[in-house]
């Protein structure tokens, strides 16, 4: 059996570890709505505590929805853009781009140092198609390392929104103003009652704290005159798929709009 490598790590950093073995969990289901062979090879090369996020059905069930509505969201724009160049901002432990291999021209994971150096111990990638980048999604130096030359983008930022500030969020979306004539973006923006309420068990005894809200997407267009509001997609829609209740209860307007959402905007 191989030695499992021991993980320290801690803040909004953490989480990726939560969110990926919510994957892997899920795979491993008889009956699993994702499939992520990826997530599940890197669980069982870890050596780290995942009590409390077996304990957290809730942030369990939220990354699988997510990863549902995401996953078809991605899907569909590289089949409708090829040789699309694909940036995930705050990619963590993210495996999408080895679900859609083959479907995009070039593929940027950009997240945190201490990230990255966890990321790079389980996945090797510096070109030429998949390329991981340790800067802050704040500085506009992991723009400047993208090989850009007119083509289609595709922005996704996961999981990240909610532990920023407003001013954060919308210096985000100027570097990528500044950087792609044209872009789509796939957001994922959290409800200001879950970022004033809400915990997650999983990550409680973390430094990462909720910290920033907003009720949907057209409130987040207004705050960002280059980019338009396209559409917003409730989590509990990715819910509905594996819980048959939310097949009732995404329709409830209150449940809609306090859920999680993938918002689309384009440049």
């Amino acid at each position: 059996m191989n030695k499992q490598e021991k993980i320290s790590i801690n803040g909004v950093p953490e989480t990726m570890l939560q969110t990926m073995y919510a994957r892997a969990k899920e795979t491993k289901k008889e009956n699993a709505v994702i499939h992520d062979e990826k997530a599940v090879e890197i669980v069982e090369k870890l050596d780290y505590d995942f009590t409390l996020a077996d304990k957290d059905a809730a942030m369990g069930n939220g990354v699988i929805a997510r990863t549902i509505l995401l996953d078809k969201m991605v899907s569909d724009y590289l089949r409708k853009h090829e040789n699309a160049i694909v940036v995930n901002i705050a990619c963590g432990l993210d495996t999408r781009c080895y679900r859609n291999e083959g479907k995009y021209k070039r593929w940027y994971n950009i997240d945190l140092p201490d990230t990255i150096n966890v990321r790079s111990r389980f996945m090797e990638e510096q070109g030429p198609v998949i390329y991981q980048f340790a800067e802050s999604a704040m500085d506009e130096a992991w723009a400047d390392k993208i090989e850009y030359a007119g083509e289609s983008v595709l922005v996704i930022i996961e999981g990240l929104t909610m532990y920023l500030s407003e001013e954060d969020v919308v210096k985000i979306f100027d570097i990528i103003d500044k950087k792609f004539k044209k872009a789509t973006v796939l957001v994922e923006v959290m409800n200001p009652f879950i970022v004033k309420n809400i915990k997650e068990k999983s990550i409680d005894q973390s430094e990462a704290k909720f910290t920033w809200g907003i009720k949907n997407g057209k409130l987040l267009a207004e705050k960002l005159p280059a980019f338009k509001h396209v559409a917003d997609y409730s989590l509990a829609e990715g819910m509905a798929v594996f819980v048959p209740i939310y097949r009732i209860v995404k329709k409830i307007p209150v449940v809609a709009n306090i859920s999680n959402k993938i918002v689309i905007l384009r440049k």
